[in-house]
């Protein structure tokens, strides 16, 4: 988690605190995972890789699963997606419901309870 709090600690203070948010609400939706870095970026876990997470130059990076995205495809059309990656533009306010939505289907496609 110190790892995690250093990658935060290290952006400029307007991007830590919308990572920061979205972090806090990462925590309240996966109580049962454990927060380290996976491939150089924020990552929530349980056994396996939940989500991940991480600043851009524009945009805040939410890497929920290609499965994901392409369930949710009809929903993220006003975002950019590729086969596994949202971008939410930080210019915009995150869909907070959306990836609530999105965590969900997640941790049920891995079976977590």
């Amino acid at each position: 988690m110190l790892e995690v709090q250093d990658y935060l600690s290290n952006l400029p203070v307007e991007k830590q605190n919308v990572l920061q948010n979205f972090r806090i609400f990462l925590q309240d939706l996966l109580p049962m995972a454990s927060e380290t870095m996976a491939y150089g970026i924020p990552t929530f876990k349980y056994e396996k890789n939940i989500v991940h997470y991480a600043a851009f130059k524009n945009h805040l990076g939410f890497y929920p699963s290609p499965a994901v995205i392409l369930h949710f495809q009809e929903e993220l059309t006003a975002f950019k997606t590729s086969k596994g990656a949202i971008q939410f533009p930080f210019s915009e306010e995150i869909p907070l419901e959306l990836v609530k939505k999105m965590v969900l289907f997640r941790l049920n496609q891995m079976n977590i309870k």
